[in-house]
């Protein structure tokens, strides 16, 4: 009777561990739901949701040089200095998001540059200017950071010139649709809508002699999926 007794009992006692080990790998939560799913959708979201990276900080890998000026990178930082010239990355996109820190200084020549999308070499000079959005970057005129260009064009005004030379900022271009917007700072200045360019790829500007573009954390986002 005892060895039965003793066998009744550690089959109890068994079952009740496998009882806690399967608790503890999935609890219920009050919409029915497990812990466990909710970590599965919150990291599925982080990895939809991530920015991917359109340079990689150590070399020109992926880029096209056009035009005179020099690009070189040092410390993570892509530079662009010495005559006009552009630079132009893939993958061709429509609707898109990019962002990144720039920072461009007068060296005697006056700056200039931009942060292109949807854009094109011209198919009759691949060393004349891009053809399709281009986001200004300039401290020194009138249609200065934040507004928008076409092809020697000033399309779309921006609200508030909130760069300055020599000094980093934070520049983010969104494109869906027709709709343009582009923020400086995080700060919206520029919302336009326009139909010329549906497609293209990014591309980075050198407009002159005697200036210097700096470029790091750059990122894009396809928000045509």
């Amino acid at each position: 009777m005892k060895k039965y007794t003793l066998l009744f009992m550690s089959l109890i006692v068994l079952g009740l561990l496998g009882c806690q080990q399967g608790n503890s790998s999935s609890v219920k939560t009050e919409d029915n739901t497990t812990e466990n799913d909710d970590l599965k959708e919150e990291t599925t979201e982080n990895i939809e949701g991530d920015w991917i990276p359109l340079f990689n900080g150590k070399d020109l890998n992926g880029w096209t040089v056009r035009g005179k000026t020099k690009w070189s990178v040092e410390n993570g930082v892509m530079i662009g200095e010495g005559g006009r010239g552009h630079i132009y990355s893939g993958p061709e996109h429509t609707d898109v998001e990019v962002k990144g820190m720039f920072k461009l200084s007068d060296m005697g020549g006056g700056a200039n540059s931009g942060l292109y999308i949807r854009s094109h070499e011209p198919a009759d000079n691949p060393d004349g200017w891009p053809e399709g959005y281009e986001a200004q970057i300039c401290h020194n005129q009138e249609a200065h950071t934040g507004w928008l260009w076409k092809p020697g064009v000033p399309t779309g005004k921006a609200t508030a010139l909130l760069s300055k030379d020599g000094e980093w900022f934070a520049y983010r271009v969104k494109a869906v649709g027709n709709l343009i917007q582009i923020f400086v700072n995080e700060q919206l200045v520029m919302s336009q809508e326009d139909d010329d360019y549906k497609s293209g790829l990014f591309v980075l500007q050198g407009h002159n002699d005697g200036m210097k573009i700096e470029i790091k954390d750059l990122y894009y986002k396809d928000l045509s999926k």
